[in-house]
């Protein structure tokens, strides 16, 4: 570790001390000199992760405690106290592979158009199997994420976003709202196709307990957003067929969406 990081890498935990110590030492264990790692503890009730994180503080780590504020918040508090040019989030139950910062850091080193950088995912747990997430692209994007948390982006895309949102309806999603303001603020994505992350499946996640308000937080993103979505959806319209029939669909799925959870009948978004 150093006090002038190349990148700073942020883990929060709430009551995910069993898992801790496998994130952290997916880190730990690379033996960088230019990777700054800051824990969170946002408020924490059990007794294992209490000890898992004394564990880690005496390791030299820093820990930042605090009371439960959400996933949103602790990342912010991480971020906001870390000194790396670059930022990679880390959940608590998930674990780096070796190799991923040199590609990010080769990458965004390069091209300073270059924002954030992304691989694919190995699930463990509950399931397996690989994620392959794909070139970027801004028109799946806007419909869905499927950008996982753990890329490495620029410091100034927080600040420009102003931090992670904690406002969102559910959390879960704050990576979605995140990623498109990066888009929003013209950074480009770049797409390494190997395994970047080992990501650890649950079957009773946060985002799958999430997954039946992701409608809600469609809405919420679409009226964040509404002059990104109006901009570029309208320009597919007139560029291709197929964004004709996308430019369409969203809007009809926008409207379903204020129907359904807002009861707001014949209006729409703008």
């Amino acid at each position: 570790m150093t006090a002038n990081p190349k990148v700073s890498v942020v883990i929060p935990c709430f009551n995910h001390g069993k898992f801790l110590p496998e994130a952290v030492a997916s880190i730990t264990s690379l033996n960088r000199h230019d990777v700054e790692l800051i824990v969170v503890d946002d408020g924490s009730t059990d007794e294992r992760t209490s000890k898992e994180m004394a564990a880690v503080e005496a390791a030299g780590i820093r820990v930042i405690r605090q009371a439960n504020k959400g996933l949103a918040a602790a990342r912010n508090a991480a971020i906001a106290a870390s000194n790396g040019e670059y930022i990679l989030p880390l959940d608590a139950d998930d674990r780096l592979r070796p190799g991923y910062l040199d590609h990010g850091f080769r990458i965004l080193d390069a091209d300073p158009l270059v924002g954030v950088v992304y691989g694919d995912m190995e699930f463990f747990g509950a399931s397996t199997g690989r994620w392959v997430t794909g070139p970027f692209n801004a028109n799946r994007m806007m419909v869905q994420n499927y950008i996982a948390c753990s890329a490495i982006f620029r410091r100034v895309i927080w600040e420009q976003n102003g931090g992670y949102d904690g406002t969102m309806p559910v959390q879960g999603f704050e990576d979605w709202d995140f990623w498109i303001g990066a888009y929003e603020h013209g950074w480009k994505f770049a797409y390494v196709p190997e395994v970047a992350f080992d990501y650890r499946q649950h079957r009773e996640s946060m985002l799958t307990r999430g997954r039946a308000s992701e409608p809600e937080v469609a809405l919420f993103i679409a009226r964040k957003h509404v002059a990104l979505y109006k901009r570029d959806w309208q320009q597919l319209a007139f560029e291709r067929d197929s964004g004709k029939a996308t430019f369409r669909n969203l809007r009809r799925i926008i409207k379903a969406r204020i129907k359904q959870k807002l009861g707001m009948n014949g209006n729409h978004v703008e």
